[in-house]
């Protein structure tokens, strides 16, 4: 092995003795997840005061988060495929340039069709981001550590919300709504050029030495070709990923979206007085997206098999999410808070696993299409989730059945997962 790793690196460029430049990389893709959940948060935020501002209904703020949903999916189709046959590099770095001007066109936004194009445009650019992440998680890093630096990176959602709950009210109080949206998007292009000078693929990449190399490429070697849609689309592997993402992702984007409305509807709260409660619950999910991923790679390093491993972390998530069924029957605000903080915490954790069982099922070439479907599926299932949302809100006044739909969701997910891939084995791809 020692002897390939040496052979497939530049013998002209000096290398250090030894390294952990993946980790590098990992805070690279934390930070563009982070970008990524502010520039898509800014919106929800604001839904209460640009509802009395620009005039819109439940169900039309429901149009413009399913709006951004449906292109979310539509470039999801086509992002996957691009990673795998042009490499993250140029790819990732054209689609945060996109969604980062997509953003900054809010700010001339003057009625709920012109935010339902922003939307869209944003939705384009952003479909990018976690295919290229879980596509270079499994060039940089081995199977046992991917779970974990998939819960690292995917926990810049959590952190892009923090961040957008403690900016947004602040800046739109002082220099009005439109600033926000200038500001958030115009962070992106700072990363864009951060990482075009930053990544390299670790074989030829200055910072990596032999000995790390030799870690990252400790599994047994994939097939390197390049592997056509046709020949995973047919997979019942991808569709456990794919399932597990139409049914858990919808819940995640309803929260995204919708509880902070939730809260200033139920409770009467301002843009100001949202801050703590949201506060907490993101925070919560921060800590849910690092642990989720640690478990079950604590659990394999036990001696768990992959399978049991995954799914136990998965189980253990999906009951945690159960006590949103009472949310609507707690009076209390705190006792809401507690409830959605222990649920996106353990969306989080599930999201960390489910995102590693692409690696664990199929090569590093077919990841990047593999999580394109399976994220098109989620996107699908968020469209439709968003759209039921401003329906039921405007139709009965009430969330209990979007929260009794939320609350079971992962159980379903689970079931489904486990009947199309029972052991979570590698897809035969020949």
């Amino acid at each position: 092995m020692a002897a390939i790793i040496v052979a497939s690196m530049s013998p002209t460029i000096a290398r250090p003795e030894h390294s952990h430049y993946r980790w590098t990389v990992c805070a690279l893709l934390f930070f563009a997840t982070t970008i990524n959940y502010v520039d898509r948060q800014v919106l929800s935020l604001l839904a209460k005061t640009l509802e009395v501002k620009i005039g819109w209904t439940a169900d039309e703020y429901g149009n413009i988060t399913s709006a951004f949903a449906i292109a979310y999916a539509i470039g999801l189709l086509g992002t996957g495929r691009l990673l795998d046959k042009f490499g993250t590099r140029v790819a990732f770095a054209i689609a945060v340039a996109v969604w980062s001007a997509a953003a900054m066109m809010h700010s001339a936004a003057t009625s709920a069709l012109t935010f339902g194009i922003a939307r869209v445009f944003l939705g384009f650019g952003e479909a990018a981001n976690f295919p290229a992440c879980i596509k270079t998680v499994a060039e940089w890093f081995p199977k046992r550590q991917r779970a974990t630096a998939t819960g690292i990176f995917n926990s810049g959602a959590n952190i892009g919300a923090v961040a957008t709950i403690l900016l947004v009210p602040w800046m739109a109080e002082k220099w009005g709504w439109q600033s926000t949206f200038l500001a958030t998007g115009a962070i992106g292009f700072i990363w864009v050029g951060l990482w075009l000078w930053i990544y390299k693929q670790p074989e030829v990449h200055p910072r990596v030495s032999v000995e790390e190399l030799a870690l990252i490429r400790s599994d047994p070697p994939d097939k390197m070709e390049s592997v056509p849609w046709r020949q995973v689309i047919g997979k019942k592997e991808t569709w456990a990923f794919a399932m597990g993402k139409f049914f858990t992702d919808p819940i995640w984007w309803f929260f995204l979206f919708w509880l902070p409305k939730y809260l200033q509807d139920t409770y009467h709260l301002s843009l100001m007085d949202i801050r703590v409660p949201t506060l907490i619950v993101y925070n919560a999910s921060t800590l849910g997206s690092v642990y989720g991923g640690w478990l079950s790679g604590s659990l394999i390093n036990r001696g768990w098999t992959v399978n049991s491993a995954r799914k136990t972390a998965m189980l253990i998530c999906a009951i945690c999410v159960l006590p949103v069924l009472y949310a609507p029957y707690a009076h209390n605000k705190w006792v809401v808070v507690g409830i959605f903080s222990l649920a996106m915490a353990a969306h989080q954790g599930w999201s960390a696993n489910l995102f590693t069982t692409t690696s664990d099922m199929f090569p590093r070439v077919a990841v990047g299409s593999v999580v394109g479907i399976g994220a098109a599926a989620g996107a699908a299932g968020n469209a439709l989730m968003l759209k039921l949302a401003g329906l039921v809100v405007t139709w009965t006044g009430s969330y209990s059945i979007l929260f009794m739909i939320s609350g079971s969701a992962y159980l379903v997910a689970l079931g489904t997962i486990h009947l199309l891939s029972p052991r979570l084995e590698q897809a035969k791809l020949d």
